[in-house]
């Protein structure tokens, strides 16, 4: 009797627990948190190991301009989880336009927060996906966060703005909201 009343339960309930789960092109898709996109033995803190030094060096030394391009180059070459490789993911942040027409943007890099690109330093590589999204996605504000699902692909991209450590091909775009 008891096995009967749980497995009736189970049947009411799985439906809704699979179906919870979102699914593109016939993929299953991962909500991933930006942190996960850091290897485990990754640390920022790392990046920055000179930065004290650079505060007490005048700015026209030339040790600091060689400190700030050492920084630089291991912000561009932060290392990425090979195991996102091909994987249909889900992940939120916000879009610095690099391809667009008007109001209509087509390529992008989607970053942890606002004003991230805009501002100098860009963050580490592993921290900035270039999106390509064929259809076009109509931004009006770039204050507002979006949700990005797609193919996550671990390819550097080099571009003025930035350099980015993923690359991924969009298949939705919608808004966050919480």
């Amino acid at each position: 009797m008891y096995k009967n009343i749980v497995l009736a339960l189970w049947l009411i309930v799985a439906p809704s627990v699979v179906s919870a789960e979102e699914v593109i092109n016939g993929e299953p898709v991962k909500n991933v948190e930006w942190e996960e996109l850091m290897p485990a033995d990754f640390s920022m803190d790392a990046l920055f190991e000179n930065s004290d030094q650079l505060a007490s060096i005048d700015d026209f030394d030339p040790k600091a301009q060689q400190l700030l391009d050492e920084m630089m180059a291991a912000m561009q070459s932060a290392p990425t989880v090979p195991d996102f490789d091909g994987q249909m993911i889900k992940i939120p942040g916000y879009v610095v336009p690099v391809e667009s027409e008007g109001t209509n943007v087509t390529e992008f890099f989607l970053v942890p927060y606002f004003g991230a690109c805009i501002h100098v330093p860009p963050p580490p590589s592993n921290q900035i996906i270039y999106v390509h999204f064929e259809p076009g996605t109509r931004i009006e504000n770039l204050y507002d966060a979006v949700w990005i699902s797609g193919r996550l692909e671990t390819q550097t991209v080099v571009n003025d703005l930035a350099t980015s450590g993923y690359r991924m091909e969009a298949f939705q775009i919608e808004p966050y909201d919480l």
